[in-house]
């Protein structure tokens, strides 16, 4: 299985605080989502974001219905939280969320291991379509936050 990483930080004018509280709550994460995915929250957002939490949504990737649960399996407040897909479209997917100091205010850092299943038809599509793919998402997703963060 091949293991791909992606990486995105963006510098973000509002106090670490309010970046890494923004980020956290689930519920957030529709406003940052594209709406070409048809994101939506099937799980209530926890009261309470902590180790062990699952999330569930449900998305579309090209007209197709996806069921994605993820649990949250790093916790730390104010700085980091790692969340990892238990079901959905990919082999792996591990997504760390970082927020830190910035000299502007705070920078914020995703990086995303994934694999795709199906051995070299999975690395086949990876090179068509899902790189470009998540490449418009977190692009999107940039946007948003600048839209929605400053």
């Amino acid at each position: 299985m091949t293991v791909h990483v992606l990486e995105r930080t963006q510098v973000i004018r509002r106090p670490v605080d309010e970046v890494f509280a923004f980020f956290a709550r689930a519920g957030n994460l529709e406003k940052i989502t594209p709406p070409w995915l048809r994101f939506e929250m099937v799980s209530p957002e926890p009261a309470e974001m902590r180790v062990g939490n699952r999330l569930e949504y449900l998305l579309h990737i090209h007209g197709v219905p996806l069921r994605w649960i993820s649990r949250i399996d790093a916790w730390e407040p104010g700085h980091r939280f790692v969340d990892r897909q238990l079901r959905g479209p990919y082999a792996l997917w591990e997504h760390t969320h970082e927020v830190e100091p910035h000299p502007e205010g705070a920078l914020s850092r995703d990086c995303v291991r994934y694999a795709l299943p199906l051995g070299a038809l999975g690395e086949l599509v990876h090179r068509l379509l899902v790189r470009r793919d998540l490449d418009r998402i977190f692009e999107y997703r940039r946007q948003a936050v600048i839209r929605l963060l400053g």
